[in-house]
């Protein structure tokens, strides 16, 4: 008996199989991250439909559930069109995809996280887009179980003047607390912990300060037990904030 479903996906890859059929890779909805082949997905009329970050109807289908399976999509919103003309904000989608697509495992739910990188394309190239997005790196290593605690500082328990997390327990360290070793830690940038703060006042260095700190965790926990690099999308998304 077949198996057959349809969901909401954002694209995150693809990639050609064959001549002219390609491998697409989205986060939907209600079944996480989910790959099936495309037949004429790599061709010029389906093309602009599967852009990284589009949002997508897909329907997907396979003789058995542990089949790749094949999709049929249509468009739903282009996010990655308008992103064209603006360098920062193909570099922020690129970023978001390229995250989402190297970090969450296959076939396993996450609506969390996709109604949070939606929200984010929803407002791509917005003011405090760029801190809104280190919150949801922050977000995302929650969902993976590598949540950071920044309620209050590890040494002390206060919650006043926190200005450094630990990169050995991923706890805040307020910067009295922090004085003797505080070369040894990480720089927690206010808008991450400031009550109101949209982070719209947020300049680059408090956002490459934000990347550092996940980057850091992103690396540790999930891309150095596989031996490799964060991805290169995030790199270049980092390099055009701080330019």
């Amino acid at each position: 008996m077949a198996v057959d479903w349809e969901d909401r996906g954002i694209v995150l890859s693809l990639r050609p199989h064959g001549e002219a059929d390609a491998i697409l890779t989205l986060l939907t909805e209600h079944r996480g991250r989910h790959a099936g082949l495309v037949r004429g997905g790599a061709g010029r009329r389906q093309r602009s439909v599967l852009q990284a970050g589009n949002l997508v109807q897909g329907w997907w289908r396979a003789r058995l559930d542990s089949q790749l399976g094949t999709y049929t999509v249509e468009a739903i919103r282009s996010f990655a069109g308008p992103a064209m003309s603006a360098p920062i904000k193909l570099a922020g989608l690129a970023a978001l995809c390229a995250m989402i697509d190297t970090t969450l495992p296959e076939r396993e739910p996450h609506p969390g996280i996709f109604a949070a990188a939606l929200e984010l394309l929803e407002h791509l190239g917005d003011v405090a887009w760029n801190a809104h997005y280190v919150r949801w790196e922050l977000a995302l290593l929650r969902e993976m179980g590598y949540g950071l605690d920044l309620r209050n500082c590890a040494a002390t328990g206060q919650t006043a003047e926190l200005a450094f997390v630990s990169p050995r327990s991923g706890r805040a360290v307020s910067r009295a607390a922090a004085a003797p070793y505080r070369d040894r830690l990480l720089t927690l940038p206010s808008f991450l912990i400031a009550p109101g703060d949209d982070g719209a006042g947020a300049g680059p260095e408090d956002i490459r300060a934000g990347l550092d700190l996940t980057g850091y965790f992103f690396s540790r926990n999930v891309f150095a037990p596989l031996r490799q690099d964060l991805p290169q999308a995030r790199s270049r998304f980092i390099d055009l904030i701080c330019r």
